[in-house]
């Protein structure tokens, strides 16, 4: 029996074809190459790896895949991955063109093998949700130890290998870049084993995950803004691959993009988006970084349209710029925020370029960098950031090295004047001086530049704090505090520049849904952005893995939920994914189940609703109380609306009230009437949430009857 190897033993091997290749210069040439290569590996039996350890977690399967059993008489194709790596995210549609070209019934099987970077990315529900986050639709096994990782000697994310129908070593590609490569490898070693009769046609048994989802308001939202002048939400669903405007009362403004992906300009009800992240809303505009389409849009809501400022719609690798917007390639756009270089206020859009490494400015307006030359309108251009991943601190921004920054909160005034930079996979926070572009290190991270693995949960000062994977910030100028996005870590954290304090604000550091509501008994799940409103006295959290939005009161130290109508005033969300769903309620939620209740077609059916508040208590002014009316399943009963009210006064009951329609498609339906109470102590020392969920069925009378019904609600807390 062959002994297993690593590629330590495959590299000696590849490198001689690898530099035959690069000195091809036709594609006969390198297919001949190629083809020579296999025959050549197929003389050797120490080219045999060890098959996944039993016991491990698989995604997108029936059940557990073997090389020796599922997997033999395949091509397969390895890919390791963690999945907070954006060079990671870069190689996936190389793999999902394999994929569209080369079937499993082909012989070709793309698996993902997830080993972690991070403690975090360690936990399948995590891993789980980054495989629905990315659309990634191949089997993957959760390696959290790292076991085939360690056995073949892989050294990076992303790599890639390439194995032989009875899991025998082919090719290996490091990093990203390698398509056109990679196709040719993966075509070459289907027609070797094909013309060899090596190949079986057998079905693998994938079963992808995302179809036993039910449809939600929300999809992994990434990013959120506010606009505290119009009183506005824009928030960045990213999943839905759309961008929403909603008031601050949760009531649906304008859905921009989705269901699907696309990168579609023009009319707000035509145009789409790729997993867009960071949004920035001043007055009617709303700046996106599309990040998958790698491409700065912006969405005029006065003109109805939306438009591209920079990128050409696929990846580069550029790492200085200087070309008008529509013309420069750029790479993994994470987040934007609005600033102000060397002329009128407001004149530059800041991006956090993950995919390069660096932060770059979109003039709006001419403009000019620190201690660099005019720029004018449209130009895209580098500003901070050598293009290295590195934890690297420097008086000139172009040295200083950056790990994936993907959040940026602008402080402008003394004596802060600078951009702060969640530097992600540095897992620390930087600052950016917008007088001279000195990068310096503000909470988290390592001294040694190269240290990308200084991450925890630890509160303290400067280097001393720890964090995992920090994606957003948001800066409070009243209270001269920044807000912190501490994703892998589940939390909410604050820091105080002055001191370089950083300090737990939210989350007991385990993902979770629950809201407390007191900042130390509620959870997140991987929250990826922030922002500050109401003048620094609230919080608003993309709360990213739990498909919400969150609002943190930051007077009471309570968490609640940013509920979200679906009716929407504007035409382009005629088109949303699903039918309308009410917003979730949370597990602590009371439900009443009533007896059913007899109504005749054609009439209404009247909910008299009684709530009462404990004593001492009242509604929260700030807060979106509110109640929903649904029927899930039977749309048709509310003419495929979801029907909403804000709750503002108790001392009467509510009337909610809806006709039944006139042609019955289901004589007994059910409707469903939730409650969300927004309450605080009249002394204002706390505040909480309470929601509660009604079920009413309904025996629907064909007969014609004359009498409206009204049916008697009551809930007291």
């Amino acid at each position: 029996m062959a002994s297993h190897c690593s590629l330590s033993t495959l590299f000696p091997i590849q490198s001689e074809l690898d530099s035959a290749l690069d000195e091809a210069t036709t594609e006969q040439e390198k297919e001949k190459l190629v083809k020579e290569y296999l025959k050549k590996l197929d003389e050797r039996e120490d080219l045999k790896i060890p098959d996944f350890q039993t016991g491990l977690e698989w995604l997108n399967t029936e059940g557990p895949l073997s090389l020796n059993k599922e997997l033999s008489g395949k091509v397969v194709l390895l890919d390791f991955f963690t999945y907070c790596c954006i060079n990671c995210m870069h190689i996936l549609p190389d793999l999902h063109h394999a994929e569209k070209k080369h079937s499993v019934k082909d012989g070709l099987v793309v698996v993902g093998v997830h080993s972690a970077k991070f403690p975090n990315e360690k936990v399948l529900d995590n891993v789980r949700s980054a495989v629905l986050r990315y659309d990634i639709c191949h089997p993957v096994v959760n390696d959290s130890e790292a076991h085939l990782w360690h056995q073949l000697e892989v050294s990076c994310w992303p790599t890639l290998v390439l194995l032989g129908p009875r899991g025998n070593l082919l090719f290996s590609l490091v990093g990203e870049g390698h398509r056109d490569r990679l196709m040719l490898f993966t075509a070459a070693a289907l027609r070797h084993y094909g013309e060899r009769g090596l190949l079986k046609a057998h079905a693998v048994g994938i079963k992808l995950y995302r179809d036993a989802l039910p449809p939600s308001v929300l999809s992994f939202p990434g990013k959120v803004a506010v606009d505290s002048s119009g009183k506005r939400l824009a928030i960045a669903d990213t999943g839905h691959h759309r961008i929403l405007v909603v008031s601050l009362a949760g009531k649906l403004l304008h859905v921009i993009g989705g269901p699907k992906s696309g990168r579609q300009d023009g009319d707000l009800s035509e145009a789409s988006f790729n997993s867009p992240q960071g949004v920035a809303i001043k007055g009617e505009d709303v700046y996106v970084a599309d990040t998958e389409n790698h491409l700065i849009r912006k969405i005029d809501l006065s003109e109805g349209r939306v438009s591209t400022l920079a990128g050409v719609g696929a990846q580069g690798t550029d790492k200085e710029g200087g070309a008008m917007g529509p013309q420069q390639p750029i790479s993994s756009p994470w987040d934007v925020t609005l600033g102000t270089a060397g002329g009128a206020e407001g004149n530059v859009l800041w991006i956090a370029m993950a995919g390069t490494h660096q932060i770059w400015a979109l003039f709006l307006a001419d403009g000019k960098l620190p201690k660099g030359s005019e720029s004018k309108a449209g130009t895209c251009l580098r500003w901070a950031g050598s293009g290295n991943e590195e934890n690297r601190n420097n008086s000139y921004p172009h040295k200083a090295g950056f790990a994936q920054p993907s959040g940026l909160a602008a402080a402008p005034e003394e004596p802060w004047g600078c951009l702060y930079v969640a530097d992600s996979e540095s897992s620390s926070i930087r600052t950016l001086a917008l007088k001279d572009g000195a990068v310096k290190l503000l909470v988290g991270g390592e001294r040694d530049p190269l240290n990308l693995f200084a991450f925890g949960d630890v509160d303290g000062k400067g280097v001393d704090s720890k964090l995992q994977h920090p994606l957003g910030v948001a800066w409070a100028p009243e209270q001269s505090l920044l807000y912190v996005a501490d994703s892998y870590n589940h939390k909410i954290k604050v820091v105080d520049p002055k001191v370089k304090q950083c300090s737990t604000l939210a989350g007991t550091g385990e993902s979770g849904d629950t809201l407390g509501p007191e900042f130390n008994k509620s959870c997140f799940n991987e929250p990826g952005g922030i922002c500050v409103g109401d003048g620094g006295k609230l919080l608003y959290v993309a709360d990213t893995n739990n498909h919400q939005v969150k609002v943190l009161d930051l007077f009471s130290k309570t968490v609640s939920l940013f509920p979200i109508s679906m009716d929407c005033t504007d035409s382009a969300a005629t088109n949303p994914p699903g039918p309308p769903k009410a917003p979730t309620l949370p597990k602590s939620a009371a439900r009443k189940e009533m007896p059913p209740v007899v109504v005749s077609a054609g009439r209404t059916l009247v909910m008299s609703l009684t709530l009462s508040l404990p004593e001492g208590t009242k509604l929260t002014e700030e807060a979106p109380s509110c109640w929903a009316l649904s029927a899930e399943g039977d749309e048709w009963l509310l003419e495929s609306r979801l029907v909403t009210g804000d709750i503002v006064d108790l001392s009467k009951p509510l009337s909610i009230s809806t006709k039944v329609p006139a042609v019955i498609k289901n004589s007994n339906p059910t409707l469903a009437l939730g409650v969300w109470l927004y309450y605080c102590m009249e002394t204002g020392n706390a505040c909480m949430m309470k929601a509660a969920s009604f079920t009413q069925p309904l025996q629907i009378s064909a007969n014609g009857g004359e009498e409206d019904v009204t049916v008697a609600l009551a809930l007291a807390l």
